[in-house]
């Protein structure tokens, strides 16, 4: 059983991302799932680990909307040993924390905001939010190498662009079935969101009421979000590796009542291909 927790892990490992988005098109863990795994199966990891290939993401055009869109994008991600680390996905952190079960840390990262061009139908009138960095503080722990399930949260910053403070947590685990070229990973998220942001993303304002379709919303602080997600790679020698992964949320509160939310079920999948050394 360890031994085939350790090929999972070690597999699972690198298929960084193409997209960083708050909130997340994915599920947080879907960005870093095997790192804690990494230190408990393996021990030191190598000085040095990179990945770069390209990936494809249907998504909604924003948090609410009923319409999707289909982008590429690139797969970037460097690692040092298990105290930095830079990709598309997670931004440029430091693992401050560090044990063979846990991990926790600090990283930037950056919003793609909301653009009244992303639907002109839909958004006209409302306020542009947008893009900026994003700070946020993680933890991840794992229970045991017998049970491996991990336990994740994290809190982050927007400065600028939609604002405010939001945190997420939840856990994940390796499935049965998977083996050293092929690993899949399922788990759950919740998300929470401050009243700075839940007015500037689904509040609507006097004056955008004036300007737009909508009536007058307050949003308040809350659970803005829950959902499943799901990720499956399968390697090709030791260094190839295609990923699949798909994520479903459902808004709750001040996101779901909000005139401007169209569809409360959102829905995000990709897939990508890299190469790994």
């Amino acid at each position: 059983m360890r031994l085939m927790l350790f090929g999972v892990v070690a597999a699972g490992l690198g298929a960084g991302r193409a997209f960083a988005q708050t909130p997340s098109p994915l599920q947080e863990w879907q960005y870093s799932r095997g790192a804690v795994l990494e230190n408990l199966y393996q021990g030191s990891p190598p000085d040095w680990q990179a990945v770069v290939g390209a990936a494809t993401e249907r998504a909604p055009l924003y948090d609410g909307s009923s319409r999707y869109r289909t982008r590429g994008g690139p797969v970037l991600e460097l690692m040092y040993k298990d105290l930095a680390f830079a990709s598309v996905g997670d931004g440029i952190g430091i693992n401050l924390l560090r044990a063979r079960n846990y991990v926790g840390g600090i990283a930037v990262t950056y919003d793609l905001g909301r653009r009244v061009e992303d639907d002109t139908v839909h958004l006209r009138g409302l306020d542009n939010l947008g893009r900026a960095p994003v700070v946020k503080l993680f933890y991840s722990y794992v229970l045991s190498e017998s049970f491996p399930l991990v336990l994740r949260a994290d809190v982050r910053e927007i400065i600028g662009g939609e604002g405010g403070v939001m945190a997420d947590a939840g856990g994940y685990l390796p499935l049965p079935g998977s083996s050293a070229n092929f690993m899949m990973f399922a788990g759950t998220t919740v998300t929470w969101a401050d009243h700075t942001h839940e007015a500037r993303v689904f509040g609507v304002s006097t004056e955008e009421s004036e300007l737009s379709a909508y009536p007058q919303f307050s949003a308040h602080a809350g659970l803005q979000s829950a959902g499943v997600g799901f990720s499956a790679t399968r390697r090709f020698g030791r260094h190839w590796m295609v990923n699949f992964d798909a994520a479903y949320s459902r808004l709750r509160s001040s996101a779901r009542e909000s005139p401007i939310t169209q569809e409360r079920n959102q829905h995000v999948y990709t897939l990508s291909a890299a190469y790994q050394w």
